[in-house]
């Protein structure tokens, strides 16, 4: 909301919201860009405002009385986030919407990133903090790209459809497909269906790249009313992803468009996941400035100097023995890809990983066992307390002791976050040489400072 608000008030628009809590860094930046923020909910004070147009939250719910005052009166039309982006940002724009269950906001910062390397003056939206962008939103040119992060998470209370089928693609990114968000999905087919449905508003003109490599996604495509190209290894993508190797060094591999090699990327970033967005990236920005010839709108080694984004294998600590990472991954399998690359690029070093099961996914059973299978990559496991455990069944909630029991001597479940951050300091002074990666969504109480400061101590 906060970026979508700075959108809007770059397009001219006349801007102020309410809400319950809202904190730096968002809150400064909001108030820097001049949008004042209300405090709390009220219904006679937004009578008393009267704006034209009442943009509300997919958190905002009934009862909430200033929600609950527009359905009496409907004196203020109301709509979603999605829809007021639509309306006042991505009309008439070439909109990149890169989608998928993992990668999103990665895949969006670098193909800004690349497309600003083109000297493109792009729009962004990015749910992130991207390390190598003046900020996680822009207008841009209103004739350049758009590009802006596709979330299948619903638009509204009132708008169960996903949030992308309001984006208006001209070019669509399909990372992956897996199951996720329990609370809006029953199962993998539901989540399909989502995706079967921003397909179609894909135009002729268009373009649709997509993970060849993924068997859910094979069963999608291709689809026959716009163009679709494959990325992935295996040797039957159009743009393949070759000779991948990691190290303590960094990462090296190439990008082979239709049997030609177009670039050989050497960087720090971590995963064989990080060189498919990175090749999503490239060829989403190449046809996005030159579709008749994609590669040649890009600049080959633009793609060594891109950084990342805060939260995805942030490097905290690091020194020659220990390593400390902040990591955003809350799905079983974006922790074992991204356990599978730390093993490759710190070998020598004792494989630490603590967790904090806060998602609607991560809380429940559904994914119990997978993530059990992704937690075994690591030597030693640290789990924290559910997040908001009450909001569970007792059938229903995660059995994080049930997935310490299986692990054996390798994992410890602990009360709250507070006792685990004090469990690693203690085990950490015991180790000779480990990497720490915390995997949450969230901030894990603010444990990981104070972890550092351990090390530094």
């Amino acid at each position: 909301m906060g970026n979508g608000a700075l959108l809007l008030r770059e397009a001219g628009h006349t801007v102020l919201g309410s809400d319950q809590n809202v904190y730096p860094p968002m809150s400064e930046v909001l108030v820097h860009a001049g949008i004042e923020v209300l405090p709390g909910y009220d219904a006679e004070r937004l009578k008393a405002l009267a704006p034209d147009l009442v943009v509300v939250g997919n958190v905002n719910t009934r009862g909430n009385p200033e929600v609950e005052w527009l359905l009496e009166t409907r004196a203020i039309p109301m709509v979603s986030l999605p829809e007021v982006l639509n309306r006042f940002v991505l009309d008439q724009r070439k909109n990149v919407v890169i989608c998928g269950t993992h990668g999103k906001t990665t895949t969006t910062a670098m193909t800004t990133f690349l497309l600003r390397a083109g000297n493109e003056n792009p729009g962004w939206m990015i749910g992130g903090a991207p390390l190598d962008l003046p900020a996680g939103y822009a207008l841009g040119d209103r004739k350049a790209p758009f590009v802006i992060e596709g979330d299948e998470y619903d638009s509204a209370f009132f708008d169960k459809r996903s949030k992308f089928i309001h984006y208006a693609p001209r070019i669509v990114v399909l990372n992956n497909l897996e199951f996720d968000h329990a609370d809006i999905f029953s199962n993998l087919g539901e989540v399909e269906r989502t995706f079967q449905h921003l397909l179609k508003l894909v135009p002729k003109n268009g373009y649709v790249l997509y993970n060849g490599d993924d068997p859910h996604l094979r069963r999608l495509m291709p689809v026959a009313w716009t163009q679709c190209l494959s990325v992935g290894v295996g040797a039957e993508n159009d743009l393949r992803i070759q000779g991948y190797h990691e190290d303590a060094q960094g990462a090296r591999f190439q990008l082979v468009w239709r049997g030609t090699i177009w670039s050989k990327v050497e960087w720090k970033l971590s995963g064989l996941f990080n060189a498919r967005n990175a090749a999503m990236a490239a060829l989403a920005a190449g046809l996005a400035i030159k579709p008749e010839d994609p590669f040649c709108a890009i600049e080959p080694n633009a793609l060594n100097a891109f950084r990342g984004v805060k939260r995805r294998q942030e490097i905290l600590f690091e020194n020659k023995a220990s390593t400390v990472i902040s990591d955003f991954g809350h799905h079983p399998t974006a922790i074992a890809q991204t356990l599978e690359s730390l093993r490759m690029r710190y070998p020598k070093k004792t494989l630490v990983m603590a967790w904090e099961a806060r998602s609607n996914t991560a809380c429940r059973r559904v994914l119990e066992e997978a993530f059990q299978e992704a937690f075994r990559h690591a030597d030693r496991v640290h789990l924290g307390a559910v997040f908001r455990a009450e909001r569970y069944s007792d059938d229903e909630r995660i059995n994080l002791a049930a997935i310490a029991n299986a692990l054996g001597d390798k994992a410890t479940v602990y009360r709250d976050n507070q006792a685990l951050g004090e469990g690693v300091s203690r085990e950490l002074k015991e180790m000779p040489e480990q990497c720490l990666v915390f995997f949450s969504n969230g901030s894990f109480d603010g444990i990981m400072p104070t972890v550092v400061e351990t090390l530094l101590g």
